[in-house]
């Protein structure tokens, strides 16, 4: 289930009249992309590399300037980086990517449904599975994600604490007035 390559960012619009833009990061450290010398914008034939000229973080917004952006009709893109330009991971680790799409189950064997998404609201971050029932919102903790196999692309949950924490879907919804 690995990705050969990893989103890192959006451009979400031009900043200024150079050809600057906004990025909407998707990594833990804004201040990463000013390690970085290029990153990848998809292409129909593949990737493309973009010489990363500058970099400015402010806060949690990053501003790059891209080779061959030079003016603000600078296209909207997705950006990413190869496996070997990815950030360095601790161990028990691993990249949301990777993990997108890994069936779960409980430890009692029974089907839960699919990783969809990976919320990381600031504190604790949130599994969204869908599942037969509808979409279920599960904490990444340590008392209900019993194991993470990225490789196999599994998920195994204590099924004891998941209705404790687990948030379901309109679960109630036809007790509600």
């Amino acid at each position: 289930m690995k990705q050969t390559h990893l989103l890192v960012g959006e451009i979400v619009r031009p900043q200024g009249i150079r050809g600057e833009v906004k990025l909407r990061h998707f990594t833990d450290d804004p201040y990463r992309f000013e390690e970085l010398d290029a990153v990848l914008r998809q292409t129909g034939e593949g990737f493309e590399p973009l010489a990363i000229e500058a970099c400015r973080v402010q806060g949690d917004d990053v501003y790059l300037k891209l080779e061959g952006f030079n003016d603000r009709n600078a296209a909207e893109a997705m950006l990413y980086v190869d496996r070997e330009h990815a950030a360095e991971l601790a161990e028990n680790q691993f990249f949301i990517a990777d993990l997108l799409g890994a069936e779960a189950v409980d430890t009692k064997g029974g089907e839960i449904g699919v990783l969809k998404d990976v919320l990381t609201p600031g504190g604790t971050d949130i599994f969204v599975f869908d599942t037969p029932a509808g979409e279920v919102l599960v904490p990444i903790i340590e008392k209900v994600v019993v194991s993470l196999d990225v490789e196999a692309g599994r998920i195994v949950l204590n099924e004891e604490t998941l209705n404790e924490v687990a948030v379901y879907e309109d679960r109630h919804s036809d007790h509600l007035s």
